[in-house]
């Protein structure tokens, strides 16, 4: 057993009290600015005995990693005390207590640090811009729990708090906490670097599991609110007991394994400390709850605690994150340094007389139980421990002062400074340690990033492998990563495979997790905002199958470069030249007995007439116009019109003269000669009447249709009201029928020409053609809309050709010896042909 001026010398050398309660200490030197510490020196209290009988605390690992942080602040007062430039002229002391992880524990030394300087009384004023407390600063304490208990009470005062280890989000809050500073960074930043780790893997089914602190319950519920931004599913979250020693933690313990089993995810978040972490750990290795990856963070991945657990290998793949931290130059060596003073009397007896000297005002506690420690005992934590943040920290506070005071390089005045007024230069300014440059952002925090660790095993021994590092963004050495797996390959933890772009969630089941990925269909898109669903496009606008964006629609209609078009426009001209070919033949013969007998002059205006009805077919070729919409109809029937007017008088002419030859004398005047002109004029006239009632009703208008093509808009011509066009048409239709009821019955000799049957064919092909277009023109909608239509013209005037014009032209140009008077005589001159018998 140790003596406490052992442990005296052996820690500071200077004035030291230790207590049964873990290792309550206190270490003090003066100075003309004190800082406050807070550390965890000893680990917590371990129960030796039954709940039934009295609790037996001990001092366990009496160096452990809080004693190292505190050499650390220890160690760079040292330097300010004998830096030239930074303080010169004044020196630093310090007041440092054990808080042994409780938050009453290090209530008692915060409220001593808030007394009066010189005495141990808090004063209750109403202004406190005046008032000196004990201490200027404070570095500590480690845990985020612990820091929301004394952050709270050193805020009222506006004395400045570095914490060296707390990183609960929480504490970003500086309207709670505005004297607050960290020079770790917080949970939120971690949280971040976790959940890009699982999205670079496509883990998306995973546990995450807590300690029931502070810190495992924040940083737990930082991750739950960033994982479901980013189609992380979590199948089970949970807390563990901290207080291990407490009746229902066991159960408590192997109920979350065994619920992490059932959920068959490969993947655990845990965010715990090293003592928690461990118990979990030894139970999923009992329990036998398989290999798993395990996400951790510095909190317990660096501790030789878990690490230490037996068959700690077979928990599968552990990555983690540590904080990237530098490394402190001369601090082993001060420590090696330390631990050689203490062998010497002469040291250890000042000490001695020092402790004597010292007010003993605070905690009077001593130590009963302490195991004797040598420099080789804590060689390992030495190595491992993180002391540049409470290095920083120490640093920090120097770095205000400085700028406090107006210090220059060779002296600082020796003025009196209050805690407060340190708060505006440790927000605003930054400070360089070690050659490194620090400060604080706007939550009072430093963020120098993190280093992703891997355990490796090699030969039974743990190595910390580095693997990737992490800032802004998160880069991974994948290959350095040997996973559990047969083939060291990453493996699977997903409820679902992730949707590609194009793709919306279809739940299945009740778990709102696992849904299978359907394809968004044509017209639809996928929505990062809503990956339940697609979103339909604009209706300017169009999507494939499977899209991520809408693409702009094209225009659909009749272009004059398509192969059909091309083809219509041939066959158009191809009409229009037989017309006009024909009318030349007929100008020429005109008073011939075969273009009497075919009308004359009105002739050629019928073929006029269809040349420019062929002609018209021009307007339904291009982009459609309101303008050209409202003149395909009207062309049509005009052009049509023009043609079957001509046809009427010599329909008339014919009947009267066969049915009607009585009183075919009296009549004939009105349908022949000059006077026919006139019926050609009633009609024409007629036909531009209901054209004129047919812009009045309702002409084809534009129709731009987003809906019968899958990328295009189409461009037809629509008809807006059928009744105008019915009377439209339905006059050129009534003429036709008028004709061909006059000419289908009338008979001819063998030796004469009938002229009535080429006006019969004539109307009978328009009546078949006007048939067909009807039906396909009513149900049409597209491009074709528009063929139809240039299909009907044509073939209504190659019908009238062929059936009534071509054959003529045959006689005149092949039969000229038939073109005779006798051969083309007027039916009433023909004789009646006798029965045979």
């Amino acid at each position: 057993t140790m003596v406490p001026e052992l442990w005296l010398c052996l820690s500071f050398g200077w004035a030291a009290s230790l207590g049964p309660s873990c290792l309550s200490a206190q270490f003090r030197r003066p100075g003309d600015f004190i800082l406050g510490g807070l550390f965890p020196f000893g680990k917590d209290t371990v129960n030796l005995t039954a709940r039934s009988e009295p609790t037996l605390l001990l001092c366990e690992r009496l160096f452990s990693d809080g004693l190292i942080w505190a050499l650390g602040m220890r160690f760079a007062i040292d330097q300010i005390n004998n830096s030239s430039s930074l303080l010169p002229g004044v020196t630093l002391g310090y007041d440092m207590y054990d808080t042994c992880f409780e938050a009453l524990v290090a209530l008692q030394p915060s409220l001593l640090f808030l007394t009066r300087n010189g005495t141990t009384a808090i004063g209750v004023l109403c202004n406190y811009t005046e008032y000196q407390p004990r201490v200027t600063a404070v570095i500590g304490p480690h845990k985020s729990d612990l820091c929301l208990v004394t952050a709270k009470l050193f805020s009222s005062f506006l004395i400045p708090q570095v914490s060296y280890g707390a990183s609960s989000e929480t504490l970003s809050n500086t309207e709670l906490y505005p004297s607050f500073y960290r020079t770790v960074p917080s949970d939120k930043n971690l949280v971040e670097a976790v959940v890009l780790l699982l999205n670079q893997f496509g883990w998306n089914w995973i546990a995450t599991i807590g300690s029931d602190d502070e810190y495992g319950r924040g940083a737990q519920a930082l991750f739950l609110s960033m994982v479901g931004n980013d189609n992380v599913c979590i199948a089970f979250e949970g807390l563990i007991p901290t207080e291990l020693a407490e009746p229902g933690a066991r159960k408590q313990l192997e109920d979350t394994v065994k619920l992490i089993n059932s959920t068959k995810v490969n993947v655990i978040v845990l965010f715990a400390f090293s003592l928690p972490a461990q118990a979990l750990l030894q139970h999923s290795i009992r329990m036998g709850l398989g290999k798993k990856v395990w996400i951790g963070t510095e909190a317990w991945m660096l501790s030789d605690i878990t690490a230490s657990i037996p068959n700690v290998q077979s928990i599968g793949t552990v990555l983690g994150f540590v904080m990237k931290t530098g490394s402190v130059p001369g601090f082993q060596e001060y420590v090696a340094e330390l631990f050689s003073s203490v062998r010497q009397e002469e040291f250890c007896r000042e000490s001695r007389e020092l402790s004597r000297l010292m007010n003993a005002e605070a905690l009077d506690t001593h130590c009963q139980q302490c195991d004797n420690v040598t420099l080789g005992d804590i060689g390992p934590t030495l190595r491992v421990a993180t002391v540049q943040p409470v290095h920083v920290a120490v640093y920090s506070v120097a770095h205000a002062l400085h700028r406090a005071l107006g210090c220059t390089s060779k002296a600082c005045p020796k003025t009196a400074i209050r805690s407060w007024q340190l708060l505006h230069f440790m927000n605003t300014l930054p400070f360089e340690v070690n050659g490194q440059s620090f400060r604080f952002d706007q939550s009072h925090g430093t963020n120098t990033g993190y280093k992703l660790i891997f355990w490796a095993w090699r030969n039974g021994s743990l190595t910390h492998l580095p693997v990737g590092d992490y800032e802004q963004s998160l880069y991974i050495r994948k290959s350095q990563i040997q996973f559990h797996t047969p083939d060291q390959k990453e493996p699977t933890s997903e409820c679902f495979r992730r949707c590609q772009p194009g793709q919306f969630k279809r739940i299945k089941g009740f778990n709102l997790c696992c849904y299978d990925c359907t394809d968004c269909p044509e017209n639809t898109f996928w929505s990062s905002t809503d990956s339940s669903s697609c979103s339909p496009c604009p209706q300017h606008q169009w999507a494939p199958a499977r899209s991520a964006q809408c693409h702009e629609r094209g225009e659909r209609f009749l272009f004059w470069a398509e192969p059909v078009a091309v083809a219509l426009v041939t066959l158009m001209a191809l009409t229009a030249a037989l017309s006009g070919v024909a009318a030349l033949l007929f100008l020429r013969h005109l008073h011939t007995p075969l273009v009497q007998l075919s009308g004359g002059s009105r002739s050629l205006v019928a073929l006029l007439s269809l040349a420019l009805l062929s002609l018209s077919c021009c307007l339904y070729v291009g982009r459609p116009s309101p303008g050209r919409c409202a003149g395909q109809q009207l062309s049509f029937a005009l052009g049509l019109g023009g043609c079957f007017s001509t046809f009427l008088p010599t329909a008339l002419d014919i009947a009267l003269r066969t049915e009607f030859p009585r009183r075919a004398r009296g009549l004939l005047r009105w349908v022949s000669g000059n006077r026919a002109w006139l019926l050609v004029a009633m009609s024409l006239l007629t036909q531009a009447v209901l054209c004129l009632c047919h812009l009045r009703l309702g002409p084809d208008e534009l129709l731009v249709d987003h809906r019968s093509l899958p990328s295009e808009v189409l461009l037809v011509c629509d008809t807006k009201s059928w009744v105008a066009f019915a009377l439209l048409h339905g006059y050129n239709s009534c003429v036709a029928f008028a004709c061909f009821l006059c000419t289908f019955m009338v008979q001819s000799r063998g030796d004469r020409y009938n002229a009535a049957r080429g006006i019969t064919f004539a109307t009978l092909s328009y009546f078949v053609v006007w048939i067909f277009f009807v039906v396909i023109f009513a149900t049409l909608r597209t491009v074709l809309r528009a063929v139809t239509q240039i299909c009907t013209v044509l073939a209504t005037t190659l019908g009238i050709l062929g059936s009534y014009f071509v054959p003529k032209c045959y006689i005149l140009v092949c039969r000229p010896e038939l073109n005779t008077a006798d051969y083309f005589q007027n039916p009433e001159e023909e004789e009646p042909e006798e029965d045979s018998v």
